[in-house]
């Protein structure tokens, strides 16, 4: 019998196998992106780095989460994904064949805004935790401001930024930690698309 410590990360895997399934679908059936010779190669190159970084960022969270809490069962996650509320981000103007990279460039800020929010509703969940929550939402920021500062300069900026809407109500200790936990998987839901349109967009 295979103990903890093999468990752990098989249990992890099978979570965010499970999670990231809604969200793959349709960028696997997906035609070809098509060339934005408008983006440069250095803010493609740039947000590529950004993007694994913030996905260790993310991965060391839920490792930490599912170390503490023990709280990594997939089945038990889907059921708290759909009492909890906690949403998850479209870039359906990202991964086709006529790619709207006003609109993809909007969906890519305005996923990470969303979550630099979610995440820092969970702030105080755990003092072992608070490095690496701080970490990864540095990291989104950093992000976050990358996309904006190259929407400015190439004149697809709204005028306003964005203002987050309503976060989910996770009034218990015990919500609060699957909610972190949820939260941590659809990032990583949504930094495999980004990381995949990306991918897609720097190549010659």
């Amino acid at each position: 019998m295979a103990g903890p410590a093999t468990q752990s990360p098989m249990k992890l895997v099978a979570l965010q196998l499970l999670l990231w399934h809604s969200a793959l679908w349709t960028v696997q059936e997906a035609a070809p992106l098509g060339p934005a010779s408008s983006l440069p190669q250095s803010f493609l190159l740039k947000c590529l780095e950004q993007v694994r970084k913030v996905q260790g960022d993310g991965t060391e969270l839920q490792e930490k989460l599912c170390a503490t809490y023990k709280m990594c069962h997939p089945e038990e996650m889907v059921l708290f994904r759909h009492s909890l509320g906690i949403p998850q981000v479209s870039l359906s103007s990202c991964p086709s064949q006529a790619l709207q990279l006003t609109g993809c460039l909007r969906q890519l800020h305005s996923g990470l805004f969303l979550y630099q929010g979610l995440l820092q509703t969970l702030e105080g969940i755990s003092p072992e935790l608070a490095p690496t929550l701080d970490m990864l939402c540095l990291d989104i920021a950093d992000f976050a401001t990358t996309i904006w500062q190259q929407m400015e300069e190439l004149g697809m900026a709204p005028a306003l930024q964005p203002t987050r809407g309503a976060t989910p109500a996770l009034p218990s200790a015990f919500q609060r930690r699957v909610g972190g936990l949820l939260v941590a998987s659809h990032l990583q839901s949504f930094l495999e698309l980004v990381h995949r349109v990306l991918h897609r967009l720097a190549q010659p």
